[in-house]
């Protein structure tokens, strides 16, 4: 871990040498980025929200399956539903405008060579963090939902309010999404050299401790079966982000321009 944290601090001291703008000029760059970020976020609220309706249908889908509906205690509580619909619905759709925003940003801190990498970086991280949400949606949810009302709740009757409901099934979606981001986060480190295929190989063992955990965690089954169903996907994204590290970690770059 000490070597890790070296390496970070190496990381930093390096990138702080390289000719870029002052602070009142990253700052100025940093409102431009969130100005524009902001508009493509409402732009696509706005289209959003022309489908709320059907947003709504999808997002409802998984306990209309269990032949339920939701329930609300509080006049407002539909129109909240609309407009969560429509903000989380608009930053899916405008999420490729606005981390090009965020690579805009960063872009001044990284070498000329590590800028190709814009492409790579924004497909994906919204095709990782879609394919978590469609994990956690297509299988995560409905058997979660069935476990927890038809297993442990079979005794009582359910009143499914909407925030509840909205509440867990964002908990759901956007945490297997975020799950799903780890190799972007490794590419990230990587690339400034903080870790190395090495390092991840030699400390495999903890990381599927760590992903089993997770798995037991978020995994709405009890049984071995169910949360190894869960932990193959994310064991599946370390093995790749070791993958990542040893294409894009500096030496292997460096040594690779020394032989062209």
């Amino acid at each position: 871990m000490a070597d890790v944290i070296d390496r970070a601090r190496a990381a930093v001291t390096d990138r702080a040498e390289l000719p870029g703008m002052s602070l009142m000029e990253h700052l100025d760059e940093l409102r431009k980025r969130l100005i524009r970020a902001v508009i493509f976020l409402v732009v696509g609220m706005a289209v959003a929200y022309a489908f709320h309706e059907r947003l709504y249908d999808i997002v409802q889908k998984p306990l209309t399956d269990l032949h339920l509906k939701l329930n609300f205690t509080h006049p407002t509580d539909g129109l909240n539903l609309s407009l969560k619909t429509a903000l989380y619905g608009g930053a899916i759709l405008a999420s490729p405008f606005i981390l090009y925003q965020v690579w805009l940003f960063i872009a001044p801190g990284l070498y000329q060579t590590e800028k190709k990498y814009v492409t790579p970086f924004m497909a994906s991280t919204v095709g990782l963090f879609l394919a978590g949400a469609w994990f956690g949606y297509r299988w995560v949810l409905p058997e979660g939902l069935r476990v927890l009302i038809l297993g442990f709740g079979k005794q009582f009757n359910p009143i499914i309010t909407i925030e509840d409901y909205t509440n867990f099934f964002l908990a759901v979606i956007l945490g297997l999404g975020a799950c799903f981001e780890l190799p972007v986060l490794i590419f990230f480190l990587a690339l400034f050299g903080i870790v190395d295929a090495k390092f991840l190989w030699k400390n495999v063992r903890y990381a599927v401790m760590i992903i089993f955990v997770i798995a037991a965690v978020i995994c709405p089954t009890p049984d071995p079966f169910g949360m190894c169903l869960f932990a193959s996907p994310m064991l599946a994204l370390y093995f790749l982000s070791i993958l990542v590290a040893y294409m894009v970690h500096p030496k292997r770059r460096e040594a690779k321009a020394q032989k062209a």
